[in-house]
């Protein structure tokens, strides 16, 4: 695997963690590694509301970060999920 392939992709932070090292190679100290593994163990025992609803989440919290907030409210409308809330255009977007 070349290095390029190790830092791309929606998996490359998870298998980094599970390797205790960043993606430069450094050790992740691990105290950092103990509080994650801690509070992804208490998300892992949390109660689901739903796919669509998790899905519909990760759209908009990592779509944001590549998609202007009208294309985005635009896809979600397309795709027949709810548009972008007040409160996510305020965190995501600052309110523009």
């Amino acid at each position: 695997m070349s290095s390029l392939d190790s830092t791309t992709g929606a998996d490359a932070i998870d298998v980094a963690i599970a390797k205790g090292v960043d993606l430069d190679g450094s050790p992740i100290p691990a105290a950092k590694l103990e509080l994650y593994n801690k509070v992804m163990a208490l998300e892992a025992q949390r109660q689901r509301s739903g796919v669509t609803n998790t899905m519909r989440s990760r759209i908009v919290r990592i779509g944001a970060k590549h998609i202007s907030q009208e294309d985005l409210n635009q896809m979600l409308l397309d795709a027949d999920f709810a548009p972008l809330k007040d409160k996510e255009i305020a965190f995501y977007y600052g309110g523009k």
